[in-house]
């Protein structure tokens, strides 16, 4: 048996780890941000209705345009833009999750010779999809607090001229929003791509408008979304892009021959039919969230706002060391290196007690 390293594999690869959270049987998993509320039941069974209508057609290959799908996906996201700036299925593109859309772009508009500029510690994955596709990564520096200013963003690309400009918004791991100022910044700095990562966006507050305000004339902006997270669809793999629809022309260049299955496209348009269903959870989802925002601080930890399904909670003399004990007690979190700090994803009302009581119970007494 050969070991990795005895195979011809591209330099650029060598020594680099694969993306992974642990996966352990825990009873209560608040480690990867997946939504802890199952699908309703009606709407579960609306969904199986349609799978088994598509099967009985499985032996052709699906609808290559996903055309009802990215209809779908335009119908849910104009309630929140003007009349005269509504998309249409035309601007709408899906993927087996929004990880798959980013590598679509990355095949696009990146690769050898070309550059993307993000601003660590952001979503882990950006920088895998970088590597895997022959793109070189420049990592920008944060202002305090995490926070990424327009004046900050501009800098960056002005210094290191980059082809593609990743924004997460909220931000994975800290859950902060980046501002339509920023993101206007960006897009006004650089005659390149700008992606904004929104995979979190349904958790923001109203008063946190999305990128998608901002598509309107602005042909190299692109806003990446996924059901994974406000639609508890992280099983089924599905994600989803905003932009012109010139882009979608370019990610035909690069995608695989069909590579949505019926399956998939059957099951996200039965979910979209009952978005209001599907997203009456996320309010739950912000109470908790906010619960914790207050209530790690009386523990004695540290807080980060979040605009997010979780929250990056700092404070903790040896992280590894809680991430163990709250294992210990069937209770998984994620310790994303950042020194003193968890990430620890807002499940539902009894999950999160049981998370505080065993963090009060590991607290020293004073």
């Amino acid at each position: 048996m050969v070991n990795l390293s005895d195979l011809p594999i591209r330099d650029d690869l060598r020594g680099l780890e694969p993306y992974g959270a642990p996966q352990k049987p825990v009873r209560i998993a608040l480690n990867v941000n997946e939504n802890s509320h199952p699908i309703p039941e009606a709407v579960a069974q609306d969904i199986v209705e349609s799978l088994a209508a598509a099967i009985l057609t499985v032996n052709r290959y699906p609808d290559r345009e996903f055309t009802e799908l990215r209809e779908s996906l335009a119908r849910y996201l104009n309630p929140g833009l003007p009349a005269d700036k509504a998309l249409t299925a035309d601007n709408l593109w899906a993927a087996n999750g929004s990880n798959e859309v980013l590598q679509q772009i990355l095949q696009a508009f990146g690769g050898p010779g070309r550059s993307v500029l993000a601003f660590p510690p952001t979503y882990s994955m950006h920088k895998i999809l970088a590597s895997g596709t022959g793109t070189r990564w420049i990592a920008g520096e944060r202002d305090a607090g995490y926070e990424i200013s327009p004046e900050t963003v501009t800098r960056w690309i002005d210094e290191t001229t980059p082809d593609l400009v990743f924004l997460c918004a909220p931000n994975n791991p800290t859950g902060t929003g980046v501002s339509l100022e920023t993101i206007e910044a960006a897009y006004n700095a650089t005659d390149g791509i700008v992606v904004v990562d929104e995979a979190y966006a349904e958790f923001a507050g109203d008063d946190e408008p999305s990128a998608i305000t901002l598509l309107d004339g602005r042909p190299r902006l692109l806003v990446s979304r996924t059901m994974s997270k406000a639609f508890a669809f992280a099983g089924a793999r599905v994600g989803y892009l905003a932009a012109d629809p010139a882009v979608n022309d370019a990610l035909r260049l690069v995608r695989l021959p069909y590579h949505l299955s019926a399956l998939t496209q059957a099951a996200a348009v039965a979910a979209l039919r009952h978005t209001p269903e599907m997203l009456a959870m996320v309010d739950d989802i912000r109470g908790q969230r906010d619960r914790l925002l207050v209530e790690l601080p009386k523990l004695g930890y540290s807080v980060l706002p979040s605009s997010a399904n979780f929250v990056l909670a700092g404070g903790f003399d040896d992280p590894n060391a809680t991430f163990e004990a709250l294992l210990q007690r069937d209770i998984l979190v994620r310790d994303i290196g950042i020194e003193g700090h968890l990430r620890i994803t807002a499940g539902t009302k009894a999950e999160t007690t049981a998370l505080l009581d065993a963090l009060a119970s590991l607290r020293p007494a004073t």
